[in-house]
């Protein structure tokens, strides 16, 4: 088993590497804005109090911050491999169980819908919204293939500002142009923003027409 300084120096060079698209993770880590808990294995609820406590922590910070691109990174130790598949059911299970412990004690984030087939729906933590982006060894875009399974929290609001100031535009066609360039193709589950549930692009996986989110809620 890897140290979490291995773990994170290898975060660090996955996300700086020339070849990554994300132009706004990039910024973040340029300014040590993407802050990091190592858990244990995806399938396990053992670090889910741990996990949220922590987004919890990160959230009161990031409502106080200057501006920037901010991210919070949970980076599971186990299991390095895994189809797409077995990583997309973990994925939803530990984010259902973070959403029904995150319920006990916060409404969602009236700014966004609670519901994820709705196309204004956002992953919500101490009523903040967030967009999520997974990573893992065996993910189908090559942009997303890193050793550890990973969850990265995206503040909504910082997308929200970047539209009124036409940022947004711009940056998605940076990340998509890269994107185009390392993979082939741009990415089929991204749509733009606000025209169809992020929850289509959270894993990396290219859903079916007959997929149903398996998002679970104790409401």
């Amino acid at each position: 088993m890897q140290s979490s300084s291995t773990i994170v120096n290898s975060f660090h060079s996955f996300i700086s590497d020339a070849l990554f698209p994300c132009v706004a993770a990039k910024d973040a880590l340029s300014k040590d804005n993407i802050q990091i808990y190592i858990a244990q294995h995806i399938a396990c609820p053992a670090d889910d109090e741990g996990i949220l406590a922590f987004l919890y922590t990160f959230t009161d910070a990031y409502r106080v911050v200057e501006k920037g691109f901010h991210s919070a990174a949970i980076i599971f130790e186990q299991p390095e491999n895994m189809s797409e598949d077995i990583f997309d059911n973990f994925m939803w299970q530990r984010l259902s169980a973070l959403k029904i412990l995150d319920e006990k004690n916060y409404q969602h984030d009236a700014r966004v819908s609670n519901d994820p087939n709705s196309p204004n729906f956002s992953f919500s933590v101490k009523e903040e919204a967030y967009f999520i982006l997974a990573l893992h060894a065996n993910n189908s875009r090559p942009a997303r293939k890193f050793k550890y399974p990973t969850l990265i929290f995206n503040p909504h609001a910082q997308f929200e500002a970047m539209k009124t100031t036409n940022r947004y535009e711009k940056m998605k066609a940076v990340v998509r142009k890269k994107d185009m360039a390392l993979a082939g193709s741009i990415n089929p589950m991204l749509s733009n923003f606000g025209e169809a549930s992020e929850v289509f692009q959270y894993s990396g996986k290219q859903y079916d027409n007959n997929w149903q989110c398996p998002l679970s809620s104790s409401k």
